[in-house]
């Protein structure tokens, strides 16, 4: 062979080296465990892989994400939790308390960054906020904090507002919590209360039944199980005539009256910050729990004007958003 030959061949094959050793190249791996479906948290996976893009991670090229949904089940916590350690991912991104509970018992090497979830210390999630330890981090969405401010905003929108209900899925630490939170804030509000305590979709009917002529307003703490049945809530809420407070926007787009809570889409692209600086080599247990930095109270008007509702301009004029 010429020497010119063999210098074109030799410059030929190492022009390929790196595009073969790319090909060659693992994928790194996410598994994204939804509270809900699909359809419903479509607007949270979409603010979390727009900022994977923004840092470089792009699915099919540099990533993959195996998404999984629970539909509020919680059976699928646990099967979920062992689909991800059998595919060996890189990293799992989760939220709501139990689920993250599940998943943390089935692996504690596997990286978890919970999207959401309301106190992780209380729960046993993480050792402290600015040390988590372990193979776990995330952001805390104070749900539970912040049930006074909602009970407030509820009493502004019934004035003469004197019983309300209260329905939480109490096979969900968090909600437990949060139940205990609204009925300490009610007594100091001066209200009386009924808790409505739910364990599966069945309980959601015996429950508004319970209720029927004695309340006048609703509190509905968030959780996967409420998510997975948020118009079925929503529909007998309107149909009893109880404006109803949730902790989120996908509640009040579902047909519930209002919502005072963390912004989700934004806590999701935030989730996606932690999920970048695992793969480049960071240890979860090394990066501090954050909490929501943004707020938005949501209403709707077109509930409002089916419930007889009159929603002040003071209260409007608060409103992140207004839904008709």
């Amino acid at each position: 062979m010429r020497r010119r030959e063999f210098i074109t061949l030799l410059g030929g094959a190492a022009a390929a080296w790196p595009l073969a050793a790319r090909a060659q190249q693992k994928l790194r791996t996410i598994g994204f465990s939804g509270q809900s479906t699909r359809s419903a948290e479509s607007e949270l996976v979409a603010a979390f892989t727009q900022r994977l893009r923004e840092l470089g991670w792009i699915e099919g090229r540099t990533i993959t994400i195996e998404y999984r949904w629970s539909e509020g089940r919680a059976e699928r916590f646990a099967q979920i939790a062992a689909e991800f350690v059998r595919l060996k991912v890189d990293v799992i991104v989760i939220s709501g308390t139990p689920q993250v509970l599940a998943t943390k018992q089935a692996t504690s090497v596997i990286p978890i960054v919970f999207a959401r979830v309301g106190d992780p210390v209380a729960n046993g999630l993480v050792a402290s906020l600015g040390r988590p330890g372990g193979n776990v981090t995330g952001l805390s969405s104070q749900s539970d904090e912040l049930a006074g401010k909602r009970l407030e905003l509820l009493r502004e929108v019934v004035p003469s507002l004197r019983r309300v209900a209260i329905l939480a899925n109490v096979g969900n630490p968090l909600s437990v919590m949060e139940l205990g939170e609204v009925q300490a804030a009610a007594r100091m509000l001066g209200l009386e209360f009924d808790a409505l305590e739910i364990w599966r979709a069945e309980d959601i009917a015996p429950a508004f039944e319970a209720i029927k002529g004695r309340t006048q307003a609703l509190y509905v703490c968030p959780d996967g199980l409420v998510d997975a049945n948020k118009i079925r809530i929503n529909t007998s809420a309107l149909g009893a005539r109880l404006p109803t407070m949730h902790g989120y926007r996908e509640y009040v787009e579902a047909g519930g009256l209002m919502s005072y809570g963390a912004n989700l889409p934004d806590m999701y692209g935030r989730a996606a910050d932690y999920v970048d600086k695992i793969l480049r080599g960071a240890k979860p247990g090394d990066i501090p729990v954050e909490q929501p930095t943004k707020f938005d109270l949501i209403v709707n008007l077109t509930t409002a004007k089916a419930l007889g509702v009159e929603l002040s301009p003071t209260l409007l004029a608060h409103a992140n958003e207004i839904i008709e």
